[in-house]
This record gives C-alpha cells, structure tokens and sequence, in this order.
C-alpha cells in the first residue's frame, strides 16, 4: 500500500502541486492527497482537525496558524506571489481593465460576474472591497456569481450561457481552466498581489517527506513552471 502525503491547500497553488506530484511521487514512493479551496475554509478544517501533512496557504493565515500551534515551529517557505486578475470566456472579446473606471464599466457592462467566495476566500474578499470601492456594489450584486472556491467558479464562467460573462480570481485559479483568457491583473489602486507560502503541520508524522515536498514547491529549478502557472516573485 503507497504511503499518502495529505495537504490542505488554497486553490492557487492547486496546479502547481499536481503538476509536481509526478516527480514527487517518483522521487519519494509517497503519493499526494490535496484537498483544494477557498484559505479561510482550508485554514478552518486544519483547526477542526481535518488531519493534514503540509498546509498551502498565504502568508497572513499562516501566521494564524501558527500562533494557535497548528504548525511545526520554523519560518515558512514563500512560493510566490499570485495576483488577482480579470478573465473572460476564450473567443470574448477581452474588456480594458487597465485603469480603475475601465474596470468599473467592465463589471457594469457584464450581466453576470463569477467569483469565488466572498467572506472564505482571499481573491472573493478582496473583490468585494474592490466593488464598494468602485460603488458598483449594488449595481451588480444580483450579477454576481458566487462559487465555494475561485478554480470552480472559472469553471462555470468557462461553460456560461450568459451574453457578456466576467471572471474575476486570482491568475492560478485562470490559467488552469481551459476555455479561458486571461484578461489581466487587476488594475493600480484595484490590485491584489498574495504570497502563498507552505508550512508543515504540528500533526505531521513524516516530516522529511514534507519537507521533499516543500523544497520541490519553491525550487529555483522550477521557477519557470511557477511563472507559467501564475506565480510570481519567489
């Protein structure tokens, strides 16, 4: 029976594990079991006692985290920054967003906003403060589309029916869904830039494992893979 390294992770760094399990499970013999979704709701189950090996999520919630005693002692491994971006349907015509009125009049002119959840999720938060920012937060709240997490809630934008659909969630959880353009990050006074860093758990029974895990995440010889995944800065 394969061993299996369990993690609990934001889903912005979902495509970057699964892309690494291969050689993780080729260099180790262990098997990755994640479960993805929204940081407030991973950082949640942790604390509940959801069992957990290594957890992925930003750096604020780690630090959580750790002052409850939920991760071994020790600074956390950044893997990089992850921004919070605009994405439309692939063959839409992509909206300008590249200063806050244009992004204003792209969320007004859309008749249906997919994001992830509002009061869990990091991008979700930080789109509804961009809302009231704008003043548009009444205008669209009946457009708005809210998903447990923001790699469901592209899929949706991806299959949607609706005439003119926006996304809105940070570029990982973008770039992993086919049928999908990324339009840009969200623009100056709007932006949201996260570091996502990995820790082990205070419950973790093989700690070496763990750590093969984290140092391939943040390897300098997958900086690349990083980048074209969405991450950034690390």
């Amino acid at each position: 029976m394969i061993n299996v390294l369990e993690i609990l992770s934001g889903g912005a760094a979902e495509g970057l594990i699964k892309a690494l399990a291969p050689s993780f499970t080729s260099q180790t013999g262990w098997a990755i079991e994640g479960d993805y979704g929204a940081v407030g709701t991973m950082a949640d189950k942790l604390r509940a006692g959801t069992h957990a090996d290594i957890v992925v999520l930003t750096t604020a919630v780690l630090k959580g985290l750790a002052s409850d005693d939920h991760l071994r002692p020790g600074a956390f491994q950044n893997i990089g920054l992850v921004q919070t971006a605009i994405a439309v349907r692939a063959g839409d015509s992509p909206p300008r967003v590249n200063t806050a009125n244009s992004l204003r009049d792209a969320l007004l002119a859309a008749d249906a906003i997919f994001v992830p959840d509002t009061t869990s999720s990091t991008a979700g938060g930080h789109i509804a403060k961009v809302l009231a920012q704008l003043d548009i937060a009444d205008d669209v709240a009946g457009r708005l589309r809210e998903f447990p997490n923001g790699a469901t809630a592209m899929k949706h934008l991806a299959i949607s029916k609706d005439k003119r659909p926006i996304g809105c969630t940070q570029t990982t959880e973008i770039l992993m869904i086919p049928g999908l353009h990324l339009v840009g990050p969200l623009p100056p006074g709007c932006e949201l830039a996260t570091m996502y860093a990995a820790a082990i758990t205070a419950q973790a029974q093989n700690v070496p494992v763990a750590q093969k895990l984290i140092g391939l995440l943040a390897a300098d010889e997958h900086r690349d893979l990083r980048v074209r995944i969405g991450f950034t800065g690390a």
